[in-house]
């Protein structure tokens, strides 16, 4: 009986794990990798447009632009934001050196990716960050 029951609860657990990805603790973005390689496809949140958020604790811009971002994933239902951090634990300073950092080529951080709602690659770089930039905007401080 219980085999029987989590047969059938396993494919709805599955589809609901994207979406545990999704949010961290009290609704912020969730934060993936902490250097490590990924595959990124696996993070996008099904029926959002999918923010991916390349950043280092240790780069100034980055942090300020966590606060917009956090508001922006927080406002916008549509939209989630998945932070990725570059750095590996106990690694000071921007990890360029990082196994995520090498795969995806990064040279600067903030670097961004967008997925549409139907988890089709959208934007990255300059016009990923235009895009962001506008629905900043929308939203306001």
């Amino acid at each position: 009986m219980k085999k029987a029951i989590l047969a059938l609860l396993a494919p709805a657990i599955a589809a609901l794990a994207p979406l545990l990805h999704a949010a961290g603790k009290d609704g912020a973005p969730a934060i993936i990798s902490r250097g490590e390689r990924i595959t990124i496809e696996d993070h996008i949140v099904p029926e959002k447009i999918t923010i991916f958020y390349f950043t280092s604790n240790y780069h100034p811009p980055c942090n300020r632009l966590a606060a917009l971002l956090d508001k922006l994933h927080a406002q916008r239902d549509d939209i989630a934001v998945v932070k990725v951090d570059i750095n590996r634990p106990h690694t000071r300073g921007i990890d360029w050196g990082s196994p995520v950092a090498q795969q995806y080529h990064l040279k600067s951080v903030p670097y961004f990716q967008i997925y549409n709602n139907a988890g089709k690659f959208s934007a990255d770089g300059k016009a990923a960050r235009a895009k962001i930039n506008e629905w900043l905007n929308v939203i306001g401080d």
